[in-house]
């Protein structure tokens, strides 16, 4: 019956990241909706959606949370990483860091010079095709350590890439800074949006079933929000949590 429950949420939630990605592809939502749900089916540490300009020969982040160097790897270098040439290949597949031959690793400077320092050891890299062909960008997620992926969620997420190649073919990329301007602020404590969120939700200091309702996923998916915060921010309970929340003016949306 748990088993039967997992799958059940899995498509749940698979369900809300198609709906975002209309929502995206529609105007009437960004990028940072998509990847916000998108964290529902995969558990990750970092992920990003990118486009691609043709005419510049780079990739262009439309939402992602990734560490500046490693952001700018995806955007100017990624496309000349050998392991992007097997992403682009006939089979246009997802390419899971666990099934990545060790040649292939070794010969890649995304993996060797940036994944690896951060230690990721799971994750996916899947190019996104528009419906006529033309590449448009890519989606990518990593993970610290060993949690490797069920299969269910990684199926998940190859029958979710027409969404979202949808998506990001149709979304505004972010203006660029102007000369002489600060950088764009990260998110606190390296969180992902949905975890901002559940964070928030402990400021009011609200239970796992009662973050679920007014967040409308599940308890168990919180549980694990929650273990993620608590690891990211380095504090030992839900209480801590909500005092850094607190000192950040990080507070429930409504």
């Amino acid at each position: 019956m748990a088993a039967q429950r997992d799958t059940a949420d899995l498509l749940d939630s698979a369900l809300r990241v198609r709906e975002a990605a209309r929502s995206a592809t529609a105007g009437a939502a960004g990028a940072d909706a998509v990847l916000a749900a998108l964290a529902e089916v995969v558990e990750h540490d970092h992920a990003s959606l990118t486009r691609w300009d043709p005419r510049r020969r780079r990739h262009t982040t439309l939402a992602g949370s990734y560490p500046e160097d490693a952001t700018a790897y995806i955007e100017t270098r990624l496309h000349r990483d050998p392991v992007f040439t097997v992403l682009r290949g006939p089979a246009r597949g997802g390419l899971w860091l666990g099934d990545v031959p060790e040649e292939l690793l070794a010969a890649s400077p995304g993996f060797q010079d940036v994944l690896a320092p951060l230690g990721i050891e799971d994750g996916v890299a899947q190019c996104l095709f528009a419906a006529d062909g033309r590449y448009v960008g890519m989606l990518n997620i990593s993970v610290r350590g060993r949690r490797r992926t069920p299969g269910p969620a990684r199926a998940v997420v190859t029958l979710l890439t027409e969404s979202l190649a949808a998506a990001v073919a149709s979304c505004e990329a972010p203006p660029a800074p102007e000369a002489g301007a600060a950088p764009r602020a990260e998110r606190p404590g390296g969180l992902s949006p949905r975890e901002l969120d559940v964070l928030a939700e402990l400021t009011a200091g609200r239970t796992n079933r009662q973050i679920a309702e007014r967040l409308y996923v599940t308890p168990r998916t919180v549980g694990t929000h929650v273990e993620h915060i608590l690891a990211k921010l380095d504090v030992p309970n839900r209480a801590a949590a909500a005092a850094r929340a607190a000192a950040w003016g990080i507070t429930p949306a409504r």
